[in-house]
C-alpha cells in the first residue's frame, strides 16, 4: 500500500493564545496574494504548507496525545481569522478539524495514537464524503467490501474539498454488513484519483472537485465506526457546522475592512449631502453603524455557539449536544445574512469605483454567496423554533440522528 512520505515537520502549539497569535501572523501573509489567487484560480500550495507547517491544523489534538486541545472557541476565531484573509485557506481544513473529532470520539487507541501523531507532525485530513445526487448517508453508493485480512473501497464522491492538498483521505462508506464507516484513506494510495473539477464563480482555489476510490486497498486500521453503538447526537457535527459558521463571519469580517477602507480613502458623499468627504456623510455613517452593530452579534453568536460546543465536548450528554447545534444553527443564519449584507454593501457605500475588475472586490460576494449554500438556512428558522417550542432537534444535519425531550 502506498503511503505518500510524511510531510516537513509541523511546529508544535502549546495552547490557546499562541494558537490565536500564529493564525495573526499567517493570516497577515495569506491576505497579501488573496485576490490575485482567487482571480486567477492559482491554488494555494504553498499557503497550505504553510498553514499545516505552523502547527494550526493540529491545535485541537488532545492533550493526552501531544496536542494543545484548545477550546472550540479559539478553533473558530483562529478560521475566521484565516477566512478573513483568504477565506479558501479557512475552508480547506474545515473536515479535517471535524474529523479529528470524530477521531476523539470514536477513534480506538491503536486509532488514535496513529492519526493524532500523524496530523501532530503535520499531515492533514481532506474531505470525501458527499455522493452525487447528494444521496443519505444508508444510500451511500460508496462500499468497503471485504478481501482476505483487510478491505477494499469502491466509490466516487463529490465536493471533495481538501482532498487535492491532502495526505489522507476520510470518506463515509458502507461495509458489507450495512454499517456507516469512514474509511481513513492515503491520498496517494493506488487506485485514487483526485480530480480538480471544481468550477464555482466563489471559494475558487478550494479544489472541492471529484474523488475516484478504484478497488483501494484499505488497512483495518484506516475503518472507524461512525458512531458507537445506537445513533446519539455528539459535538462531530458541531465542529463541523462551527467551522463553517466562522468561516461566513471571516468573510463578512474582510468586507466590512474594505468598506471602512475605501469609505476612509476614495468614496465620494452622495450628491446632496453637503458634506466634504465620504466619512461625514450620514447616511453612509448610518449604514456603518448598522453594518458594525449587526457583525458584532454574528460574532457574538458564534463564540456562544463555540462555547456550548466545548461544554458539550466535556460533558458528553447528548441534550448538551443538542443546545449546542441549536446555537450553532442560529449563528449561521446570522452569519450567512450579515456576509451576504456586508459584502453587498460594499459597493453601494463605495460607489461604481468598487465594480472595478482590477480591484476584484466582487470576490467578497462570490465567496459568501457560495459558500453560505453549503449548509443553507431555509430550514434554520424552522430547527430553532422547533427545539424552543417542542424541544425536538430537527436539523437537517442531524435527521439519521433524531433526539427530543419534553417540553419545559
Amino acid at each position: 500500500m502506498n503511503i505518500e512520505a510524511k510531510p516537513a515537520a509541523a511546529a508544535r502549539i502549546a495552547g490557546d493564545q499562541e494558537a490565536l497569535s500564529v493564525a495573526a501572523a499567517i493570516a497577515a501573509d495569506f491576505a497579501a496574494g488573496a485576490s490575485a489567487r482567487d482571480r486567477d484560480r492559482l491554488l494555494p500550495w504553498p499557503q497550505v504548507e504553510a498553514f499545516s507547517r505552523s502547527g494550526l491544523w493540529a491545535i485541537t489534538v488532545p492533550r493526552d496525545h501531544g496536542g494543545a486541545e484548545v477550546s472550540n472557541v479559539t478553533l473558530a476565531r483562529v478560521v475566521a481569522l484565516i477566512s478573513a484573509a483568504d477565506p479558501s485557506l479557512g475552508q480547506i481544513p474545515q473536515n479535517h478539524y471535524a474529523n479529528l473529532e470524530r477521531l476523539r470520539l470514536y477513534g480506538s487507541p491503536e486509532q488514535k495514537a496513529f492519526f493524532f501523531g500523524r496530523v501532530l507532525a503535520g499531515e492533514r485530513f481532506g474531505n470525501a464524503s458527499a455522493e452525487p445526487g447528494d444521496k443519505r448517508p444508508k444510500d451511500h453508493a460508496t462500499r468497503l467490501l471485504r478481501e482476505g485480512d483487510g478491505w477494499r473501497l469502491i466509490g466516487r464522491k463529490v465536493y471533495a474539498t481538501g482532498a487535492l492538498f491532502a495526505h489522507w483521505i476520510p470518506v463515509p462508506a458502507i461495509s458489507e454488513g450495512g454499517e456507516g464507516v469512514t474509511v481513513y484513506v492515503p491520498r496517494h494510495a493506488e487506485g485514487v484519483t483526485v480530480i480538480d473539477d471544481w468550477d464555482g464563480f466563489g471559494q475558487r482555489t478550494t479544489a472541492s472537485g471529484s474523488v475516484i476510490f478504484d478497488n483501494v486497498e484499505i488497512d483495518p486500521l484506516w475503518v472507524a465506526m461512525r458512531s458507537a453503538g445506537p445513533a446519539r447526537i455528539d459535538t462531530t457535527n458541531a465542529v463541523s457546522q462551527l467551522v463553517h459558521v466562522a468561516i461566513d463571519l471571516g468573510i463578512a469580517r474582510s468586507a466590512l475592512d474594505e468598506t471602512l477602507r475605501l469609505l476612509r480613502a476614495v468614496s465620494h458623499p452622495a450628491r446632496g449631502s453637503g458634506v466634504a468627504h465620504a466619512t461625514q456623510d450620514p447616511l453612509a455613517l448610518r449604514d456603518v453603524g448598522s453594518l458594525t452593530v449587526h457583525y458584532h452579534a454574528a460574532e457574538a453568536l458564534t463564540e456562544k455557539a463555540a462555547r456550548l460546543t466545548d461544554e458539550a465536548s466535556a460533558s458528553s450528554r447528548e441534550s448538551d449536544a443538542a443546545e449546542a447545534l441549536i446555537a450553532i444553527a442560529e449563528a449561521k443564519i446570522l452569519t450567512t445574512e450579515y456576509a451576504l449584507e456586508a459584502s453587498s454593501k460594499l459597493f453601494e457605500l463605495a460607489g461604481t469605483q468598487a465594480t472595478s475588475s482590477r480591484y476584484n472586490l466582487d470576490r467578497h460576494w462570490r465567496n459568501a454567496r457560495t459558500h453560505t449554500l453549503h449548509d443553507g438556512v431555509r430550514w434554520k428558522y424552522h430547527s430553532v423554533g422547533e427545539f424552543v417550542l417542542n424541544r425536538r432537534l430537527c436539523d437537517p444535519w442531524t435527521l439519521g440522528h433524531p433526539y427530543s425531550s419534553a417540553p419545559e
